[in-house]
């Protein structure tokens, strides 16, 4: 049966309606359902000068749309959007689309969501706290532990820790979240990605990762000890590694994925390699999303000249680990 994706539109004044109007003039292998107000994307495609037909959605029907054709699960807007400009009023709005599209892959009426991009300033304006997709997920998906990971064609790298200031992240690093970051990854490699013995490349915290102490003793204090414990469980580990040389290939070619202990350790190399083309994924829910790497681009929206290779890597991703979870998995 052909994979069904959800796909969020996103902040209706930015660039998230641009890039599914673009999507729809592309053939499709799978059938996306864009999860917003139809009429959002009418107004959108004629201010582009782009014919597009709205297909209202039939769960009874799992066919792709044609060129030019978009299914589309509507839920309405408070207001009709000004193209690049915010407005608290359409704050709910985006996350009802972010709900729908969760409960419907929780219910199995969706194979895994794509979101597009959210401003999280305007959701905050509306009275909603929001700090972002993958906190919104956890909470309403009620998972222990989920896990940030960006990937491009050659690379896929994981946080231990995400948006903390540099001064917290050591004291972040400790061995009940480093365990249960290293236990999401391993077992969604293995049902997402098809690695059933994948080997885990771990950064270490410090330069030359802590040089046997001498420049810092996370490593040998709580990172190496944590590794060793994983390792008897059966996890292939390799690390922890300076981080300056980890990323070489060298290295890359003998591991599956690597695990950086903060955001800026980790993110400016996969996004030098393939900004434009990555996908950030949500690990350790019950559901599959993955997401664009890049923000609402108001600047951008309604011009036309937004850049579709990021949500085109998101779907291909998803598809591909829907395929791998349902055991017909193939290289991305």
């Amino acid at each position: 049966m052909t994979c069904r994706l959800a796909l969020t539109v996103g902040e209706p004044g930015g660039i998230g309606p641009d890039l599914t109007v673009m999507l729809a003039q592309k053939p499709q292998t799978q059938q996306i359902v864009a999860i917003c107000d139809p009429e959002l994307l009418k107004r959108r495609a004629q201010h582009m000068g782009i014919e597009l037909m709205i297909k209202l959605f039939d769960p009874q029907d799992h066919t792709p749309a044609a060129v030019g054709e978009i299914w589309v699960n509507p839920i309405p807007m408070a207001t009709p959007e000004v193209i690049g400009q915010l407005n608290k009023l359409n704050g709910q709005y985006v996350l009802d689309t972010l709900t729908h599209a969760a409960q419907g892959c929780l219910d199995g009426i969706y194979d895994a969501m794509v979101t597009a991009p959210v401003h999280k300033g305007i959701i905050n304006d509306a009275g909603i706290a929001f700090s972002g997709h993958t906190e919104f997920l956890e909470e309403y998906t009620h998972s222990e532990r989920v896990v940030m990971m960006l990937a491009t064609q050659g690379l896929m790298v994981a946080l231990v820790t995400t948006h903390l200031p540099l001064k917290d992240v050591s004291q972040a690093i400790t061995k009940e979240r480093l365990t249960q970051i290293v236990n999401v990854l391993d077992k969604d490699l293995k049902q997402y990605f098809a690695l059933p013995n994948a080997n885990i490349l771990v950064c270490g915290l410090n330069p030359h990762a802590g040089e046997g102490g001498h420049m810092g003793m996370e490593e040998i204090e709580v990172i190496e000890p944590c590794l060793d414990e994983l390792r008897q469980k059966g996890i292939t580990l390799t690390g922890p590694l300076p981080a300056d040389t980890l990323f070489t290939d060298k290295v890359l070619q003998n591991g599956d994925a690597v695990l950086a202990m903060y955001h800026d350790q980790g993110l400016p190399v996969l996004k030098y390699k393939g900004f434009g083309q990555a996908a950030n994924i949500t690990l350790g829910l019950p559901i599959i999303r993955t997401s664009v790497d890049h923000g609402t681009a108001l600047d951008l929206a309604g011009t036309g000249t937004a850049n579709e290779g990021s949500l085109h890597t998101a779907i291909n991703y998803a598809t591909h680990m829907a395929s791998c979870k349902n055991h017909k998995g193939s290289a991305v």
